[in-house]
């Protein structure tokens, strides 16, 4: 049988020669096969202006930790990883405690649900636990900066500056103009080096007219996935034909951009790092006693405040989270279009998208198409506007009348009896088994475990919950596993915030 051991295909990972330079980093990553050959390739990030300091520990520090981040997709594949680098102790618990937590959600849901990137005898891998599950070996070292030290750092920020991990989705696009409106914000889009960018075109070129804080770094880090895969020999290597809704491999994505944005907020002083993420991103699992966060830890609440200590520990005070966390997707969409039409009209969540005289489109085909056009005619409001054609919207509600969408059960059922309610869909046994009405749904939730006003800082919470409330229907806290109405009042917003608790060092 096929076993965890198997997957130890790279007898090295290097992640060296890094090089700081005032608007570029880069470090060659090596991987070392069991054959002794050792392809490289090189991880870069650039930016328009002044950034980095090579004769600083801080910014050499900083780089070091922004290029380690895509290596730690690989600690089940590796019987070594070299970190050639400044590190302190305080990131190499962070490196070491994320590898191993990556490497768990990788095995369970790349290996141990159907992957139809891998080949056999790897698609059939034979169930172990263990107490870890990231094979390799840590190694750190300081081979071109030795000279160099970190001294204690205690940065003073600004709370009224918002760095925002920026794209062409809903979540990005809302929390954008409710920071326009109650602070500063700093949009920073990491342009990939691949189709991933075609989301987020609309949006920058809006952003570029009428935001002067926007800031567009570059990074080829989906380059570097890509060519990691056709390393791996258990991935077929027709992947890049396969069409499927799953990356093959990696699950440690989001903190490759969001430790891109790090060096604007450091130049910006800038107190918040806000990434768009809603309700249901913040879930656990369990898989034949093995606990997981269904893929999404870098979207949960979990990963949010990680950073955020991670950050207190560092002395960079960053404070990281969403503002979104208590909305469904579809009270996201509907505040975004209500308040910020101008907004929305830059909105491209499709993976798919293509392009036409400078302004890209979104496919209208795919899950997440159909998805946006049922939450927009649900909410009154007209597909078009963001770029979908009369056809694409007919065929698209056609679609969700005889298949499903990708929301948890609640979000999926709220959605198709609004649909069913208003007529856009055929009452067939289909669409009515699927409807049922969820009103918190619409409402704004709280619960001790995915959505906590401890989670935001004091200073945001009363302005963002009267701002929301527009829109919700009311407010609703789940207590003894049900939803109950209720109101908060003003101690509810005046809570310290979570890092004031005994709660200094969690790991996933």
């Amino acid at each position: 049988m096929t076993g965890i051991s198997d997957l130890v295909v790279f007898r090295q990972l290097l992640v060296h020669e890094l090089i700081v330079e005032p608007k570029r980093v880069k470090a060659t990553y090596t991987v070392v096969h069991k054959d002794g050959s050792s392809p490289e390739n090189q991880l870069i990030y650039s930016y328009d202006s002044t950034y980095f300091d090579k004769s600083k520990g801080r910014d050499v520090n900083l780089a070091s930790m922004m290029l380690a981040q895509l290596a730690l997709n690989y600690g089940l594949f590796c019987e070594e990883i070299v970190f050639d680098g400044l590190f302190d102790e305080v990131d190499q618990r962070f490196l070491k405690d994320m590898m191993e937590n990556t490497a768990r959600e990788i095995l369970v849901l790349k290996f141990y649900h159907k992957n139809e990137f891998l080949k056999s005898p790897f698609d059939k891998l034979e169930h172990e636990k263990r107490t870890a599950y990231s094979a390799a070996k840590l190694i750190f070292k300081n081979t071109r900066f030795s000279t160099l030290s970190l001294e204690k750092t205690n940065l003073a920020l600004s709370d009224d500056d918002h760095v925002i991990l920026s794209s062409g989705g809903k979540d990005s696009l809302l929390t954008y103009g409710i920071i326009k409106e109650l602070g500063v914000p700093h949009p920073v889009f990491i342009n990939e080096s691949g189709r991933h960018w075609f989301t987020a075109v609309n949006a920058h070129h809006y952003y570029k007219k009428v935001e002067p804080n926007t800031v567009k770094p570059w990074c080829n880090s989906d380059r570097i996935f890509n060519w990691m895969v056709k390393q791996m020999p258990f991935i077929k290597e027709n992947f890049q034909n396969i069409r499927a809704d799953i990356y093959p491999i990696r699950l440690w994505t989001v903190a490759v951009f969001l430790f891109g944005t790090l060096p604007v907020a450091m130049k910006r002083s800038a107190g918040n790092i806000l990434i768009g993420n809603e309700y249901d991103t913040t879930v656990k699992g369990n898989f034949k006693g093995i606990t997981h966060y269904h893929g999404l830890y870098d979207q949960s609440k979990y990963f949010d405040n990680a950073l955020t200590r991670y950050y207190k520990r560092k002395g960079w005070n960053f404070k990281q989270y969403s503002i979104l966390r208590p909305l469904s997707e579809l009270l996201i969409l509907k505040v975004l279009v209500k308040r910020y039409p101008e907004l929305q009209q830059q909105q491209v969540s499709c993976h798919a998208a293509h392009e036409k005289e400078g302004r890209m489109y979104p496919c209208g085909s795919c899950e997440k198409c159909r998805r946006i056009i049922g939450m927009l005619t649900a909410l009154d409001e007209d597909p078009r506007r963001c770029g979908y054609t009369d056809e694409q919207i007919a065929k698209g509600l056609e679609a969700l009348e005889k298949k499903g969408v990708k929301q948890l059960g609640s979000d999926a059922a709220h959605l198709y009896y609004l649909l069913l309610a208003k007529g856009h869909l055929k009452a067939t046994e289909h669409t009515k088994k699927l409807a049922k009405r969820y009103p918190e749904i619409v409402s704004m939730r709280f619960d001790q475990e995915r959505s906590n006003y401890e989670d935001q800082p004091s200073y945001i919470r009363l302005s963002l919950y009267k701002l929301l409330s527009e829109y919700s229907e009311g407010s609703v806290i789940l207590q003894n596993r049900k939803w109950h109405t209720f109101t908060p009042d003003k101690e509810y917003f005046e809570q310290p915030y979570f890092l004031n608790k005994k709660d200094e060092h969690k790991t996933p």
